[in-house]
């Protein structure tokens, strides 16, 4: 009887996991920081915490690193605050800013852990948002180009890994969720100009770092039919190219997905293109995929009468009348969040990416969320996220076997943070910090078990999860 030979990862396979600044470094007014978006109350912020102090990384970065490079990091997955770089998101450079991540980059380097640097995660300066944000073409692409130019300039002589939009077809799909409040007209317009404006910044990055890597980075998702029905089968495929191609076609393709672009155009979303964006959004030839997984999504038919429903949120599918409509998938169980887990669809989007597109990639995402316990004498027991994990990674290799290019594995989240809709009681990392939503306590760093778990997957380079 043949088997599948184990090959095991790539002996200079990145391990790690990621982070995001607004949800994790707190100080939010410090050290002439202007406010993005994210830090403007929320309704509701009056039941959890909101994002002034969050894990306070801002003032333990030294302390946290070092707790990654004792679990054996040799990469960390970061994002910029724009507005720590530019307070008002364009205009004087706050040199306190870039002396932080001078310093947290730095930090890094000194325990060998390789930085990927995010360059916009959810949060846009407040005051470009007060001028239009990203549906003001004149000012944003400019302030986007020149905020990446500047971290460029800063940090690119130590920083090799660069990914440009965390997440953006979240920001358009679930807008409404994440702050954003335009209309799915203003959304689609605003996503025209994210792509214009990096494919832009990929061509800058090619120029001024000719030894550096730029890729994409947006939450990708295989869809399965509910049945075998035909109709079903269309759907699936709608909802694959609504949600996750228009996203990584433009940019790598250079040019929009055809189905997205029928269901645009069905719908009166079309984005008003400009001479020469066309040509703009060519050759923008990213290096590698940086993508977020959480779960896959199930998806049937959906009648033009269907009603629309809630999105509920931003790793739930949801329905478009005529082109598709979410489904339970029954042999699928769920987190107490109510996210459907799927590691085997984990090892079926690696698959279909790289066979679409043929480019290395790097999971930038991927991890469970929990109401997590800290127990007397400092412990934190989590099996159900070593086992959540270890499912998980074990589909990365076997998708490494199938051929697929896969160079890391960076998991949310590196320590606890604070997550958009649920606070910090939502619980992602290997690292727990002691704070509720109320009280920020005294933000004490405790090492969970799956700290010690995902130390020994390290240091066996995944060999073994047991």
């Amino acid at each position: 009887m043949m088997t599948k030979t184990n090959k095991g990862f790539p002996k200079d396979f990145f391990w790690g996991a990621s982070t995001s600044a607004y949800q994790v470094e707190g100080a939010y007014d410090e050290d002439g920081k202007g406010l993005s978006v994210q830090d403007i109350p929320k309704p509701y912020h009056d039941k959890i915490c909101d994002f002034k102090v969050t894990s306070d990384h801002y003032h333990h970065y030294k302390e946290d690193i070092a707790l990654m490079a004792e679990m054996g990091f040799n990469e960390y997955r970061f994002s910029i605050s724009w507005p720590r770089i530019f307070p008002d998101g364009n205009g004087p450079i706050n040199k306190k800013g870039i002396e932080f991540y001078n310093n947290l980059i730095d930090e890094l380097i000194k325990y060998n852990i390789e930085p990927v640097l995010t360059i916009y995660h959810f949060d846009l300066p407040l005051e470009l948002e007060k001028q239009g944000g990203w549906s003001n073409r004149e000012l944003i692409i400019d302030a986007y180009v020149q905020y990446a130019k500047t971290l460029f300039e800063y940090f690119g002589d130590r920083v090799k890994f660069w990914q440009t939009i965390n997440e953006q077809n979240m920001l358009v799909l679930y807008g409404s969720l994440l702050g954003t409040g335009a209309t799915q007209k203003e959304l689609y317009q605003q996503n025209h100009h994210m792509m214009l404006a990096q494919s832009l910044v990929m061509k800058l990055c090619h120029e001024m770092l000719p030894e550096a890597k730029i890729g994409p980075a947006p939450n990708i998702a295989c869809a399965y039919p509910a049945t075998s029905k035909p109709e079903d089968i269309v759907a699936a495929q709608n909802f694959s190219a609504i949600r996750n191609w228009l996203y990584l076609d433009v940019p790598i393709r250079g040019h929009y997905n055809k189905i997205a672009w029928s269901y645009l155009e069905e719908f009166d979303l079309v984005p008003t293109f400009e001479p020469g964006d066309e040509e703009i959004l060519r050759g923008a030839n990213p290096d590698f995929i940086a993508f977020n997984y959480y779960n896959s999504a199930t998806i049937e038919h959906a009648p033009y009468d269907a009603p629309v429903g809630d999105k509920g949120d931003q790793q739930m599918a949801f329905t478009i009348p005529g082109w598709f409509k979410s489904f339970d998938n029954p042999y699928l169980t769920k987190t107490e969040f109510g996210w459907e887990m799927d590691p085997v669809g984990l090892r079926t989007t690696i698959r279909e990416m790289y066979d679409r597109y043929e480019l290395p990639m790097i999971i930038t995402e991927n991890g469970l969320g929990a109401y997590d316990t800290l127990e007397e004498g400092d412990i934190v027991n989590d099996p159900y996220r070593i086992d959540y994990l270890r499912e998980h990674i074990e589909q990365c290799r076997l998708a490494i076997e199938d051929g697929c290019e896969l160079f890391g594995f960076s998991p949310w989240s590196a320590i606890d943070l604070v997550s958009t809709h649920q606070g910090c009681s939502k619980r992602y990392g290997f690292i727990y910090v002691n704070r509720d939503e109320k009280d920020d306590k005294d933000l004490r760093r405790v090492r969970k078990a799956s700290f010690y778990w995902y130390k020994k997957v390290i240091a066996s380079n995944g060999s073994d999860l047991t």
